[in-house]
């Protein structure tokens, strides 16, 4: 790796790209826990010149859980650029099947080990020292760059970025662009964006029968047979995909009785399902697709009802005018224009994609949520070195 990374002055210290990686991963910001890693970030942004807010939003069913929102604005006109990213991480596992610990932040050769480091750690410290970088090279004076940094991605996202970004509009941050730093590279760092998700909703069918004893079967009402039906009318095709994404799927993924017994027909039942969506649905739409379905199956004496269970989010795509810039500046810096993509699963770009154009720019998604999860130390400097790109054309109008 060259160690060609802008430093910057953290307790009146130089700190590199790398130091600043390794302060991040060893916070154990296991959901929804920070464990001081929002206090890393503002540590090095405010002698950037970022005024940073911390917010703790709690309630609506979910634990409290710390954001930061950062914001500096340049001396000369121009766009606000937004970054999206979460601190937290998903638990380490049985860490005795690591070969360096989770949070020690090991570097072994040219490869740090650590949960985070490929999601999303690295996106969040390559950003950081991307705006160090142009800083000192007095380049961030045209318009506004802010981030929005949440610790509730990975579980139940419900107190992190939505609130976050219902809170920034409230203090009156209108928003041109948004990049969201997860890791959808493919190959190489840079190679493939996300210009759109699919939208998610998961459902629960309740079939409700009579409860009996299986040699009597004249006298109960088996719910099984008819969640066994539903399952299979919900399994069917939804649609054939559209121009920027993939076909919408179902997947049915519990049917469950809580009967512990061989010889009880069990009184009810349910189905949890999770469909993930395409551009050619809304939340509305789907929901009375799968209302038909479950209608259409014959119910016998059972009878059925079906749920949406937590919020709905649907699926957005980044117009083509609106994610020219960033494509142009990943050209410049890598010699080739990164495929588009739509696949993969949801991110918090689908709250932040209602306030604004956004896109999903980050390290190459390999090795994430795993043990022994490991960021080479040349795609932290490259994935640097392509924000700095992008952050100076975005703000500038050229690559």
């Amino acid at each position: 790796m060259t160690e060609n990374t802008q430093a910057w002055q953290v307790n009146g210290e130089p700190k590199t790209i790398v130091d600043l990686l390794s302060r991040l991963v060893r916070c154990a910001s296991v959901t929804p826990s920070s464990d001081g890693v929002l206090d890393v970030v503002e540590a090095a942004l405010v002698p950037l010149g970022f005024a940073c807010t911390r917010l703790t939003f709690t309630g609506d069913g979910s634990y409290p859980v710390e954001n930061l929102f950062a914001t500096r604005k340049g001396s000369l006109p121009g766009p606000h650029l937004l970054f999206g990213g979460h601190t937290d991480v998903v638990p380490p596992g049985d860490e005795a099947a690591w070969t360096h610990p989770p949070f020690g932040a090991e570097i072994v050769g040219d490869t740090m080990y650590g949960r985070g480091t490929v999601d999303m750690k690295s996106g969040i410290a390559a950003f950081c020292g991307a705006l160090a970088r142009l800083a000192g090279e007095g380049r961030l004076e045209a318009g506004t760059v802010s981030l929005a940094i949440t610790n509730d991605e990975e579980a139940d996202a419900v107190n992190g970025t939505a609130k976050l970004m219902e809170w920034a509009a409230a203090q009156g941050h209108r928003f041109d662009f948004a990049i969201v730093g997860e890791p959808g590279s493919k190959e190489t760092v840079g190679d493939s964006i996300k210009i759109g998700r699919r939208g998610s909703l998961t459902g629960r069918v309740t079939v409700e029968g009579v409860q009996g004893h299986v040699a009597y079967p004249e006298r109960a009402a088996n719910p099984m047979p008819v969640l066994a039906a539903i399952a299979t009318a919900l399994d069917a095709p939804l649609d054939d995909g559209s121009v920027h994404f993939q076909p919408s799927n179902l997947e049915v993924v519990s049917i469950d009785t809580g009967n512990p017994v061989s010889n009880v027909i069990p009184a009810r039942g349910t189905l949890l399902f999770n469909v993930r969506f395409n551009d050619g649905w809304t939340g509305e739409t789907l929901r009375a697709e799968i209302e038909r379905r479950i209608a259409a199956v014959p119910h016998g004496q059972c009878r059925s009802r079906f749920e949406v269970t937590g919020p709905i989010s649907r699926a957005f795509l980044c117009p083509a005018e609106d994610a020219q810039p960033l494509v142009a500046a990943i050209e410049a810096e890598t010699g080739r224009a990164p495929e588009l993509s739509t696949g993969g699963g949801t991110s918090d770009a689908r709250f932040i994609a209602h306030y604004c154009p956004v896109v999903e720019l980050g390290l190459v998604g390999r090795g994430l949520h795993q043990v022994d999860e490991q960021v080479p130390l040349a795609d932290l400097e490259r994935l640097t070195a392509l924000y700095a790109r992008v952050i100076a054309h975005i703000l500038g109008g050229r690559p």
